[in-house]
């Protein structure tokens, strides 16, 4: 427990931090990267250059210094992020190198202002901090599917939309370089919701490359299936979609971590009538949604449903067939699409329609999502009745 003084030394510079937030956290990931260029293949590209990963860092550990003394409330964030740490295996060593950087970064960007008293501070803080997520994760690593990445092989790889290929994959299983287990399909305890994590060596660049990408299934008959939208977005050209896409094909293998994420259905709701069951995305966003679809009508087809759904226009509306199947299990549905193209938009004055109350998950954009969190916000639908999973970090969205 930190002490009384770093409490109160702690909080009473939190404002200034606050001010100067993202610029220590760019400067954090830059000294970082220089000393050790290692951890590139670890973190996400493109949310460094958009600066979400900054916005992300910056906000988690403001929201940490606030309730330093009562960290538990804080548990549903940690959670979250824990759960992307162990699918990138982000170990107890990490934190150490982090903690030196993050620390250095105070100091340099708040030059004579951080004296001492508040280096040492910001140091215990960040130490307590640390052994908070250490020890969450310590249970995430016991309780994984299957340890590390592990190989799989393509069996299936289709088009789910112009910009968007599903892939299912097979554990390989050939244990003749090393003692790890094999991978048991039908042993695997899937949650709709959840998302595995690729980790590639592309040609064109000097790092790893990692990314998550949400299963649209939690039926592992076939395999573990998954999908991924082409990233050519602001001129960016995503090195691990792009690669997926134009190269990995069937036969060929890749390497997952098990499945993480706590984006999932209620299941106390999943089985009554009385609330139902909203279910909003947009674009690949509709990956985990359509598992959660799934896993509701397999479970309770009699509990309503409202399907919504929105992307550019037809060509790019993903996996159109799948879900008309799945809906078509449910007894009572509504199902609403909205075509950006032809003008069709999902806005505050639409989700005023909704019913209240509601047992409400959203996937999408982040620019969607922010919209979808602050529409649902201000039509008083509560914090513990909207669930959602952003493709990108979740505590940019201020959670």
């Amino acid at each position: 427990m930190a002490t009384a003084q770093t409490l109160e030394i702690v909080k009473a510079t939190v404002p200034v931090l606050e001010e100067h937030g993202n610029a220590i956290t760019t400067v954090f990931y830059q000294n970082m990267f220089v000393e050790h260029p290692e951890l590139l293949d670890i973190f996400n590209e493109t949310n460094q250059k958009l600066g979400r990963q900054q916005t992300a860092l910056a906000t988690t550990v403001l929201a940490a210094a606030k309730h330093l003394e009562h960290l538990a409330v804080l548990l549903p964030q940690v959670t979250q992020i824990s759960h992307k740490h162990r699918a990138l295996q982000i170990l107890p060593e990490h934190y150490p190198i982090v903690g030196k950087h993050l620390i250095g970064a105070i100091k340099e960007v708040l030059g004579e202002a951080a004296n001492d008293d508040i280096i040492n501070a910001w140091t215990e803080a960040y130490d307590e901090i640390a052994n908070v997520f250490i020890q969450i994760e310590h249970g995430m690593y016991e309780e994984a599917m299957w340890e590390g990445f592990a190989e799989f092989k393509v069996v299936e790889k289709v088009a789910a939309a112009t910009d968007i290929t599903a892939f299912t994959v097979v554990p390989v299983n050939d244990n003749s370089l090393d003692s790890k287990p094999s991978i048991d399909l039908n042993k695997l305890n899937l949650t709709a919701g959840q998302y595995i994590t690729v980790k590639i060596d592309p040609k064109d660049s000097e790092h790893l490359a990692l990314r998550h990408y949400s299963l649209y299934s939690a039926n592992t008959d076939k395999g573990l299936q998954f999908a991924v939208r082409r990233d050519n977005r602001n001129d960016y050209h995503g090195l691990v979609s792009n690669y997926l896409h134009d190269h990995l094909q069937v036969g060929e293998t890749v390497l997952l971590s098990a499945p993480a994420g706590d984006f999932a259905l209620n299941k106390q709701l999943m089985t009554q009538n009385d609330i139902p069951l909203v279910l909003i995305s947009a674009g690949v966003g509709v990956t985990p949604i359509l598992s959660m679809l799934e896993a509701q009508v397999a479970t309770n087809p009699q509990r309503p449903i409202i399907w919504v759904y929105a992307c550019q226009n037809k060509d790019h509306h993903a996996f159109n067939e799948q879900t008309h199947q799945l809906l078509a299990l449910a007894e009572k549905i509504e199902k609403h699409i909205f075509y950006f193209d032809e003008g069709q938009i999902l806005n505050e004055a639409w989700l005023a329609t909704l019913p209240e109350p509601a047992d409400i998950y959203v996937c999408g954009s982040m620019p969607f999502m922010e919209s979808m969190i602050d529409g649902l916000t201000t039509l008083k639908h509560g914090i513990d009745t909207v669930h959602y999973e952003p493709f990108g970090p979740k505590m940019s969205l201020g959670s």
